[in-house]
């Protein structure tokens, strides 16, 4: 009986928690414009999973908890995770030079900068984004990702260039490090970047609505993005670009399930061991560890201690906040850059805990 009552308890508690998170999140998307699909799980329970607003808007095609998303950035942390992946196996030493594994990289930091500062944005290489500015992008592009190119040329044209900073001294959050990581895991797997992530993580954890967008592919449910055009106060379409040119740094679509997946499998061990996680967890300059921000691992808010990854190009953004000593998953994909979607998962995660 007491048993019996104990889950009844329970699972009372559990639906109280989800309205709770509901009504949060119903007031909280009126408010700041919201248009795309929250998925939250705590423990192994998915708590909330819904989608507000317009996939297409010229058609008004609205989203549905499977719609597609550009996860931009998020990538980045499937391609620290392949990397740590070789580190255990033995074939990549965290410690050592590009040209450990890149032999023909001419650019300066061929023999100075290590695979670690690749992945903690410490390199010191120029970064490969110029665009500073709404005026510059609209009169000339956004910057070399008008046009297609191979790994190889990114790798050479755009991610070979000086260094302005003595690696491993100042953070800056740069694609380039993570465009190079791509091409180290080419020459390892002796296959293209696209084969690996789906050899190694897609397949094996089932994740069939995700994958790396190309100009020559159509993504069948993936939503259209819109940005936020401040000169005309008005939502217009994304600037035309290669997406495939963000590569291993940020050219991955997937959906909330699919994330979830990956983030479950990552911190339940089934991709890299204890200690590797930790190596990717661990907080470096800007509190950044291995494709992730570390926020509240100590101070008076250290109950929200967490994970922080964002994506964000133009209208397609999207954010995982992992709370570690709740075991919260938060993942919001949003098709427009109308909401703050950090503080929209920061306010979530306190509204359950």
């Amino acid at each position: 009986m007491f048993i019996a009552l104990l889950l009844s308890t329970t699972g009372l508690f559990a639906t109280a928690q989800s309205s709770t998170v509901s009504s949060f999140i119903e007031s909280y998307i009126h408010q700041h414009s919201f248009s795309g699909t929250v998925l939250i799980q705590k423990d192994s329970e998915v708590l909330y999973h819904a989608s507000f607003g317009l996939a297409n808007r010229e058609f008004k095609i609205p989203f549905n908890d499977d719609t597609k998303y550009k996860i931009c950035s998020i990538t980045k942390s499937f391609t620290a995770t392949l990397i740590l992946q070789l580190y255990e196996q033995g074939k990549i030493d965290l410690n050592a030079k590009i040209s450990a594994y890149l032999p023909d990289y001419a650019g300066e930091g061929a023999t100075r900068v290590s695979i670690h500062q690749l992945l903690n944005h410490t390199s010191g290489l120029a970064n490969t984004d110029t665009v500073k500015s709404l005026e510059n992008a609209l009169k000339y592009g956004i910057g070399f990702y008008n046009k297609p190119y191979t790994s190889d040329q990114l790798v050479k044209n755009f991610c070979s260039n000086q260094l302005v900073n003595e690696p491993g001294k100042k953070f800056d959050y740069n694609n380039g490090d993570y465009i190079i990581l791509g091409k180290i895991l080419e020459r390892i797997y002796h296959k293209s970047y696209e084969k690996i992530l789906t050899d190694q993580i897609l397949t094996p954890l089932h994740m069939y609505h995700s994958g790396l967008l190309s100009q020559d592919k159509i993504v069948d449910s993936l939503s259209n993005t819109y940005f936020l055009r401040t000169d005309l106060n008005q939502i217009v379409p994304d600037l035309p670009m290669y997406n495939q040119d963000w590569y291993a740094a940020g050219a991955m679509y997937s959906n909330t399930k699919d994330l979830l997946k990956f983030f479950n499998a990552l911190f339940d061990l089934k991709l890299i061991k204890k200690e590797t996680l930790a190596l990717m967890l661990k907080p470096g300059l800007d509190n950044y560890g291995y494709s992730v921000w570390i926020r509240d691992y100590k101070g008076a808010n250290i109950k929200y201690k967490r994970i922080e990854r964002y994506g964000s190009i133009l209208g397609a953004n999207a954010v995982v906040f992992r709370y570690l000593n709740e075991n919260v998953t938060v993942i919001v994909l949003s098709n427009t850059n109308l909401t703050d979607l950090g503080d929209f998962a920061l306010q979530i995660g306190r509204s359950i805990f």
